[in-house]
């Protein structure tokens, strides 16, 4: 008994691990969590699937055995007990129970025992007659005996429901059988392909693995995940999603999903027309096929393509298919696209914690020089807005090496600038930081990548110093510059901002406002910060202005004015240069166009221990009330002859648990037995 106490104490800390730890998540999203060491020890021990994990069938299994074992030993005295009534106590053993009471009645033997009867009608009674006196024996509430073997039984049927509708029977495949998963590099392999040793019957006892079904698509097997790669489960029917139909709330959550699925029997060829939602599943055969999530099912996408290195910066036309991979030539070299997920609405927040549109001012401080890409959306107050539709994709250098991007295709409003969001991160663990490229007059980035191909070109960041120049007389300036030193200080600042070469090789360039902070931090004391900012930045607004205008006349556009809706687009933009250092992509992909395909993901399950759990969660219910609600209690009652005339009542109780409700009703019983036998109480 100690032993399966100490069995269920693991299995009950086992199963707080399996319900707060998500279970058969990706392994990133847990190194996001805990890290790579702390990551790869619980999958070790196997916590991301506790409950198919070595250890917990095995603990199940020893449960099954020692709670069996103590219900074959202990089952039979049970039934035992409850047959026998202990009439062989004898009037001495009676008088030495510590509930207890001796009466003398002025009635015979013969005329006190029928009363006596009668008073006790809520015992079961049995009456055995001897030749010293008659022995009345009660008793009440045997079922809590019966609780014992309901309660323990219900321990091993539930035990026995779990291991029936664990990986067990997969598990056993593997061991011992001739199945083997496919690795992660086997998994394109089409269905017709998979070979024999990777799937299971579909006369497979328990199983509960996904399935994912694209609109207008159909499939007859579900998939298993296990540690050394996926199982293929066949099923007897195949499931061809018509059309997936999802709601969302104001807040971007989706509010209901749908599957309108077609169901043929493989066997019989009959057809079954059904909807599967959340919590409303479809169950064929004793499978049960429940709503799981959604995905995209290979969404068709159009991209134009706008290459942020190089010489050549034309852009190009791309199509890709979600889950799809192409490869693209860039100044890097060969890249190797990943288009690995589409979203057609996206509402976020994109107020900051102050309450106010979360986007960049113009820098004018060296705090606010060291700020770099931000969030899309930062959370406080709460202004939701439908970004519209973004795209998800990696893009791999030749080394294997990749990068993740999340752009939206549509332009948002932020600070009275239509810009695009464009996010980046290194690691999946990462959160995403996104640049906003600010768009022209036609709502594309074109007018932002001239500028940013321009502050690249050496030549057109010495014309745009030469004109700033050239806005100051050629003596001393107020200032205290020259015409030639303000070109030369203009040319360095550009320089510096674009990341090109300077005179000081000493000095580590990296781009963008960085480098410039990085200038001031080393070269000016820390008490004429403020002011070396203040005219350092005057001579970049001027000559990126400059460069503007220089790239608005190569492109046969007018010249910038000075109007507010100008002078934001240009705030932008500088922050958006900048930033592009940190983005750190040789191109940008700007969704163009899509045609959606939406994916049901379902969960398919084949449980037959659920009813034998069901009944012995009943059973447990039963149990632990009998056992804890039912309190047994015996009774004798010896009636023999005193007197001559008269007769002398011996009254004893026991029960198993002594309380204060069972002193009360001892009383309450002595009472109306001597009152009925119209004896009274003799003291020993």
């Amino acid at each position: 008994m100690r032993f399966a106490i100490s069995l269920l104490v693991l299995v009950a800390v086992a199963s707080i691990v399996g319900t707060v730890l998500t279970q058969n998540a990706a392994q990133a999203s847990y190194i996001d969590q805990f890290g790579s060491f702390w990551a790869m020890l619980f999958a070790h021990l196997g916590l991301y699937t506790v409950y198919s994990a070595w250890w917990f069938l095995l603990i199940l299994f020893f449960l099954v055995g020692s709670t069996s074992l103590c219900l074959v030993r202990n089952t039979p005295k049970i039934i035992i007990d409850l047959r026998r009534w202990n009439a062989q106590i004898q009037e001495g053993g009676l008088r030495a129970l510590h509930h207890h009471r001796v009466f003398v009645s002025p009635q015979s033997r013969t005329h006190v025992v029928p009363l006596l009867i009668k008073e006790l009608t809520q015992y079961r009674l049995r009456i055995v007659r001897k030749s010293t006196g008659d022995l009345i024996i009660g008793r009440m509430g045997a079922a809590n005996k019966l609780g014992y073997i309901f309660a323990h039984g219900a321990i091993v049927m539930i035990c026995l429901g779990a291991l029936l509708d664990s990986d067990f029977f997969m598990h056993a495949q593997l061991w011992w059988g001739d199945k083997k998963p496919m690795a992660s590099q086997e998994q394109n392999l089409l269905l017709a392909d998979i070979p024999a040793q990777s799937r299971l019957a579909q006369s497979n006892p328990s199983f509960r693995a996904s399935l994912f079904v694209p609109e207008g698509k159909n499939t007859a097997a579900a998939v298993l995940t296990t540690r050394e790669g996926i199982l293929v489960q066949d099923l007897p029917f195949t499931l061809q999603l018509n059309q997936f139909v999802v709601e969302y709330y104001s807040t971007g959550m989706p509010k209901s999903f749908v599957s309108e699925v077609v169901l043929t029997d493989r066997q019989t060829g009959e057809q079954m027309p059904a909807k599967i939602a959340v919590n409303h599943p479809l169950i064929y055969k004793g499978i049960a096929i429940y709503q799981s999530s959604f995905e995209d099912g290979g969404s068709q996408l159009d991209f134009t393509a706008y290459p942020l290195i190089g010489a050549q910066r034309a852009p190009f036309k791309l199509s890709a298919e979600v889950g799809g991979q192409r490869q693209i030539k860039s100044a890097d070299g060969p890249l190797m696209a990943e288009f690995t997920d589409f979203r057609a609405i996206n509402v976020e927040n994109i107020m900051d914690a102050a309450g106010r549109e979360d986007v960049r001012g113009v820098v004018s401080r060296v705090s606010q020089l060291q700020a770099h890409l931000g969030a899309a959306t930062k959370s406080s107050a709460h202004t939701l807005r439908n970004m519209g539709p973004s795209v998800h994709y990696k893009l791999r250098d030749a080394s294997g090496q990749a990068r993740e991007f999340h752009n939206y295709m549509l332009p948002v409003m932020l600070d009275g600038v239509q810009v695009l969001l464009a996010g980046v991160r290194s690691s999946p663990g990462d959160a995403f930081q996104y640049l906003r490229i600010p768009v022209d007059e036609q709502g594309t980035p074109q007018e932002w990548l001239h500028l940013h191909a321009a502050l690249a070109d050496p030549n057109m960041r010495a014309q745009a110093a030469k004109r700033y120049a050239k806005h100051f007389p050629n003596e001393a300036s107020s200032r205290g510059l020259m015409r030639a030193q303000l070109e030369a200080s203009a040319l360095r600042m550009l320089a510096l901002f674009a990341g090109g070469d300077t005179d000081d090789k000493a000095f580590p360039v990296r781009g963008g406002f960085s480098a410039i902070a990085q200038l001031i931090d080393q070269r000016v004391p820390l008490a004429d910060q403020e002011r070396s900012v203040e005219i350092l930045m005057q001579v970049l607004n001027g000559s990126l202005i400059e460069l503007w205008q220089l790239v608005r006349a190569k492109n046969g556009l007018p010249p910038a004015g000075d109007l507010p809706e100008q002078r934001a687009f240009m705030g932008v933009a500088m922050n958006a240069l900048s930033d592009s250092f940190l983005y750190a992509a040789p191109m940008l992909l700007q969704l163009d166009n899509f045609r959606e395909v939406k994916a049901s993901v379902f969960q398919v399950t084949r449980t037959p221990g659920k009813y034998i759990v069901y009944l012995g969660c009943l059973f447990l219910v039963i149990g632990v009330f009998s056992m804890f609600y039912i309190r047994e209690r015996q009774l004798w009652v010896w009636v023999k002859d005193h007197g001559g005339t008269g007769s002398e009542i011996v009254m004893a109780c026991l029960a198993h648990r002594k309380t204060i409700d069972f002193d009360n009703e001892f009383a309450d019983l002595h009472m109306r037995l001597a009152q009925v036998a119209q004896a009274t109480l003799r003291t020993e």
